[in-house]
């Protein structure tokens, strides 16, 4: 099947006045939103809301304990992690089991778990998106996607698309952030740097330590460790803390990231591997922070060179480059967040999307079933171990 690759931007789609019904399925790893760490689930929930605020009868399938002012479907009573579930295989097919009985309800099915429902979703890949939040420089995703190329895909940058050239991708959409999450700081007074996100090794921690030691610059640690990083954290990061100047504050909330990234001076985002995205990136511009952070991946989509922040390679160039990032002008940091990075313009995005799915008829769904609520969920007894089956590394990479 061809791909179905819009050819010119986004807004010339066309579009109708018209409301849709739309269903978004989210991971259910995390609540949406996620109450610390959990980058897809945030951009889901920013997404459902924008999308309720914008006239649509969404319809949100999520893990319990979520909060959405759309409707909910839980699909499992705790968050998957908080459950410590060992296997969350029968949870996701359980949701999809459940989405598909209820398709006909909807114009859309938006889906944001990488690709499990292909096979059972085929018959009807026309009615369906599915956003791929992951890295795809993996092994034998592009032979899977040769196999399902009637499934519309969306990429968060385009440079998470480059490894699976000929899958059917519709678009791309940058992630975006609500403009009130965070207020900008235009004069911060904490006077160190900051880090903020996960402690693993391609996410560059030992070299945001290395960039901070060696201009002599506090650096503060906002990140989550995930158990399988836990041996690395105690063995090579560890031993690396020196407070105040180093020192690790554990993973915080969207109230304290706002503090935490605001009074900062700049993020440092070395990281040492293909980024789908980054949303900590325009977290950081939320606040009016700059960004320095290494040319990987989406980095040089998201960050605007000299206006939001410094790209450089290597440890020596972000060293050089710290001065620069320092002088840039915080208000236009923040000016730049609001055009570009907007959930606003996310919705707007994916609305015009999905009317390219439906031919712009803004046609409304064949059979009118009742939305079951709150109290159809289905038991979850699963105790222990999660990590990351289903969710490749990928999954978390935000």
């Amino acid at each position: 099947m061809p791909s179905q690759q819009w050819r010119g931007p986004i807004e010339t789609i066309p579009s109708t006045s018209l409301p849709l019904k739309i269903a978004q399925i989210a991971p259910l790893i995390e609540s949406v939103p996620p109450r610390l760490y959990g980058g897809t689930e945030r951009v889901v929930s920013y997404l459902t809301e924008e999308l309720v605020a914008q006239g649509h009868d969404v319809t949100l399938f999520a893990s319990g304990r979520s909060m959405t002012s759309a409707k909910l479907i839980p699909c499992c009573d705790l968050p998957l992690r908080q459950k410590g579930a060992p296997d969350p295989l029968p949870h996701y097919l359980a949701m999809l089991d459940k989405a598909h009985g209820m398709a006909a309800q909807f114009d859309i099915l938006h889906f944001h778990i990488d690709q499990l429902q292909f096979p059972l979703f085929r018959d009807l890949a026309s009615r369906t998106l599915t956003t791929l939040h992951g890295r795809q420089d993996l092994p034998d995703l592009e032979e899977f996607y040769t196999r399902f190329p009637q499934m519309p895909l969306v990429s968060i940058s385009d440079a998470q698309r480059r490894p699976v050239p000929h899958a059917n991708f519709i678009g791309t959409v940058p992630n975006g952030l609500p403009l009130d999450l965070f207020a900008p700081t235009l004069d911060p007074r904490g006077g160190y740097l900051a880090f903020l996100g996960r402690v693993s090794p391609e996410k560059g921690l030992d070299h945001a330590i290395a960039i901070a030691s060696a201009v002599g610059l506090p650096l503060r640690i906002a990140a989550k460790i995930d158990r399988p990083d836990a041996e690395y954290f105690h063995n090579v990061i560890e031993p690396l803390l020196a407070p105040p100047m180093i020192d690790y504050v554990g993973e915080i909330d969207d109230r304290q990231k706002s503090r935490f990234l605001g009074e900062a001076r700049a993020l440092l985002f070395p990281i040492e591997w293909p980024e789908p995205f980054g949303v900590v990136m325009i977290e950081a511009m939320a606040c009016g922070t700059p960004v320095l952070a290494f040319r990987r991946g989406s980095v040089p989509e998201v960050v605007d060179e000299d206006v939001t922040g410094c790209l450089v390679d290597t440890v020596s160039e972000a060293i050089a480059a710290l001065g620069r990032v320092l002088a840039l002008d915080r208000a236009r940091v923040r000016r730049r967040f609001e055009t570009r990075f907007s959930a606003a313009r996310m919705a707007r995005n994916y609305v015009a999307l999905y009317r390219r799915l439906l031919g712009a008829s803004g046609a409304r769904p064949r059979a009118e079933q009742p939305i079951l609520l709150a109290s159809d969920r289905f038991p979850n007894r699963l105790e222990d171990g999660l990590e990351r089956r289903l969710t490749h590394p990928a999954r978390l990479s935000m």
